[in-house]
């Protein structure tokens, strides 16, 4: 493995370091992004950096959809690729003294600091630089506001340690954007408006360009305004994509400049354009009539409220207790169940790779712990965002030439709009996790009601999708389902992927066992022809398997590779993907992601003890781990099994994948999506808590590294708080006694109930 790479120093709360990382800005900027579940941004330099870095704020759900480019088109490929596109650059003051511009990439600078207070949503940087015989602090804080969606706030203060001069600073509202991933650098957005607000406020109107698609072209308006201690009245100015407003200061030595500019940003996902500029000045002019340090305390008071359930303690283990809460902190800046329309993207607000779209790893990873830590609403806009894609689902399906719905790897719209034909055509096992979120929802909640009439809809869609792509294999008188790519993504085009046939099995008999018990109030009518074709599918699937390595093969050729470990590998070999073809990675054993172990995970109480024990220890001395959604997986089964060195490790990989750069690719971009698995590795793992049948119950342990771990759950209308120190003490804080069970004994759950930990 690579040497991992830490550029900020360990603190419970805070992403601090002293250092200015010229040769990591793009880590540094995607380590230091913030949002607030409506826009986001990298942690770029209000003041602009000169050299390499990538610039970079959206907005949710604005997105462009670009032509899909291949050497060689085949029937069924999106017509477009989806790709978030990078908006307004709303935190752009350019500083000048003495008329010389301020720009860290070219000019000595001293006392530099950079931190993120993921308690409280602020991201603050301040510097010394020296002009000519000025020397001058600056300090900058940012954040965006959890109480008004539409609010960033940015704060200046420059203090004058010496010298004489003037001070100017150009504020802007700038759309002369590009995206780093466009292929053709293409512009992405047109003017329509830049000017004053009648009020006086600037404000800029830009929509993206047209497209061939029928795809809405979103329109977007930004207003600002500012307040400065020094009275200052600003030049206001328009240009091309970009409004302006300059200040001019005369300063000496022992001045402090303050000004603080506030933007308005609304888009035409909620308001028209007509009354765009309207709006935002209103919003402006309310969010006016509150002092900054009000304003500032309210979103910190939001964001503690967030904190009172879903943060997990943990003493005697700084990095891991960083981790987690990092983690934490960019999920729920990215995403918190308000808008039904919106989903989960791989990369949040902080990048581009990937396109920004939403993929399975919501309903895979992210549903469990929104289940748990947030309302139930939450979870079930997440399966609405599903439900009303499902005519877009039918149409991938058709698309493919299959019956049923084929919900997409990539999307916007629930349209699949990603053009790599291996994931596209082949990589359907995406199709089952949208269904296990319905059975997770469900057995979790005990709240039926979606399940008997939206969630069987889409379910009874699924169903019909598999019950197509499958064949019926004469020879070996089984189903089989050929041409598919497994979790593990190294491999591509097999044959009876175990995990693949297994879920697509499981979708049939969930929905068949759902319909048969709520089909009263089903909206679906399923023939009894249709139901008998499923339950002989589910009899006769074929699943690859080895009797003499008793274990599940993961496709029918698997074992003929040559089969080595990943300690076999040279050190400069890895990450695979960085270092080897990709036609090297497709012939080796070597697996990207849990495979044939997602599935142990998904259906555990399916597999016995030992089955989950050998196959453990067949495919993970394989894995690589270079998927951000492999570790926790790994974690959770190794602390089934009791291998707590090794759950410790992944959990260690998992919390910090971003912050110690282990893949080395988070200059790309925050992995938003597997961020849910430290939670996971934690709360499923390390605590085993389980809820298969409807029924709760945890078996932890205690790192050896750890003196305690703590964390909340909300169940079925309860709240409980979980501590484990040389005890589990479960403690209900809200909502009526509770049967759960603690290492196989069964226990009435009224107020508090604690006993060792074995």
């Amino acid at each position: 493995m690579k040497h991992l790479k830490r550029l900020f120093s360990t603190d419970p709360w805070v992403l601090s370091t002293n250092e200015l990382h010229l040769d990591d800005i793009r880590l540094q900027e995607s380590l230091t992004s913030i949002g607030n579940g409506y826009m986001g941004m990298r942690g770029n330099f209000e003041e602009g950096f000169s050299a390499d870095h990538h610039q970079g704020s959206y907005l949710a759900g604005i997105w462009y959809p670009d032509k899909t480019r291949v050497g060689w088109w085949k029937n069924g490929y999106p017509e477009y690729f989806g790709k978030v596109i990078n908006s307004l650059n709303f935190i752009a003051m350019d500083l000048f003294v003495n008329d010389t511009k301020i720009d860290l990439a070219t000019m000595p600078v001293s006392d530099f600091n950079q931190s993120l207070d993921m308690q409280h949503g602020l991201l603050s940087r301040e510097f010394v630089v020296t002009v000519d015989d000025v020397k001058v602090k600056l300090h900058f804080s940012r954040y965006l506001s959890l109480v008004t969606k539409e609010l960033g706030v940015i704060e200046l203060t420059a203090t004058f340690v010496e010298g004489n001069g003037s001070f100017k600073v150009i504020s802007k509202l700038d759309n002369n954007v590009q995206n780093e991933d466009s292929n053709y650098d293409e512009m992405f957005w047109e003017e329509l408006a830049v000017g004053q607000t009648p009020s006086g406020f600037s404000t800029l109107t830009t929509r993206t360009v047209p497209n061939d698609f029928g795809i809405e072209q979103f329109t977007v308006t930004a207003a600002m305004a500012h307040e400065n201690n020094q009275n200052v009245a600003p030049i206001k100015e328009s240009h091309p994509l970009l409004a302006t407003e300059t200040f001019n200061f005369d300063v000496k030595a022992g001045d402090t400049i303050e000004l603080a500019k506030r933007v308005i940003i609304v888009t035409s996902r909620d308001i028209e354009p007509t009354q765009q500029v309207a709006t935002a000045e209103k919003l402006l002019a309310d969010t006016l009539k509150i002092d900054l340090k009000a304003t500032k305390d309210s979103h910190k008071a939001e964001w503690l409220k967030r904190w009172e359930l879903a943060d997990v303690v943990i003493e005697g283990d700084a990095e891991a207790q960083q981790g987690i809460r990092f983690n934490l902190f960019q999920l729920f800046q990215t995403y918190y169940g308000e808008d039904e329309r919106l989903n989960i993207g791989p990369k949040g607000f902080t990048g581009e790779k990937y396109g920004g779209a939403t993929y399975w790893d919501t309903e895979a990873y992210a549903v469990p712990l929104y289940l748990a830590l947030a309302d139930t609403s939450v979870t079930k806009n997440l399966l609405k965002y599903r439900h009303n894609q499902l005519p877009q689902a039918f149409h991938n399906a058709r698309q493919q030439g299959l019956e049923g719905a084929l919900y997409p790897m990539v999307t916007f719209t629930g349209v699949e709009c990603h053009n790599e034909w291996e994931i596209t055509f082949e990589e359907i096992h995406r199709n089952g996790a949208i269904a296990y979120a319905i059975y997770n929802y469900t057995n979790y909640t005990g709240d039926t009601d979606y399940l008997k009439k939206e969630g069987l809809e889409v379910l009874t869609a699924i169903a019909r999708f598999w019950a197509d792509r499958v064949h019926y294999s004469k020879r070996n008188q089984k189903y089989m389902i050929h041409g598919v790519t497994g979790p593990n993504e190294y491999e591509n085009n097999v044959n009876n992927n175990w995990y693949t046939n297994l879920i697509a099995t499981w979708v049939l008999k969930y929905t068949l066992e759902s319909y048969k018990k709520y089909q009263a109030d089903a909206i679906v009518d399923i023939p009894n022809e249709e139901l008998a074709r499923w339950s002989d599918i589910i009899e006769h699937m074929y699943f690859p398997a080895d009797e003499e390595l008793g274990v599940f093969v993961q496709h029918d050729t698997f074992l003929d590779k040559d089969l080595m470990p990943v300690s076999d590998l040279r050190s400069e070999d890895v990450p695979l993907n960085q270092n080897w073809s990709w036609d090297h990675i497709l012939r080796s054993c070597f697996i990207k992601q849990a495979d044939v172990l997602q599935g142990i995970y998904f259906f555990n109480d399916q597999f016995t003890i030992e089955e989950k024990r050998r196959n453990f220890d067949f495919y993970e001395p394989m894995t690589v781990h270079e998927s951000s959604l492999s570790p926790c997986i790994h974690s959770i089964l190794a602390a089934e099994l009791g291998m707590e060195e090794k759950a410790v490790e992944m959990y260690q990989r998992t919390a910090r994948l971003d912050l110690d750069n282990y893949n080395n690719d988070t200059e790309d971009g925050l992995h938003i999506t597997s961020m849910t698995g430290s939670w996971l590795a934690i709360v499923q793992g390390f605590a085993q808590m389980k809820t298969f049948n409807e029924s709760l119950s945890f078996a932890p342990f205690l790192p050896k590294q750890w003196t305690n771990y703590a964390f909340h759950i909300t169940y079925r209308g309860r709240l409980l708080h979980i501590t484990i120190d040389e005890n589990v003490t479960v403690k209900l804080l809200e909502g009526d006694s509770l049967d759960i069970t603690l290492y196989g004994e069964t226990y009435t759950l009224k107020d508090q109930i604690q006993t060792k930990v074995k």
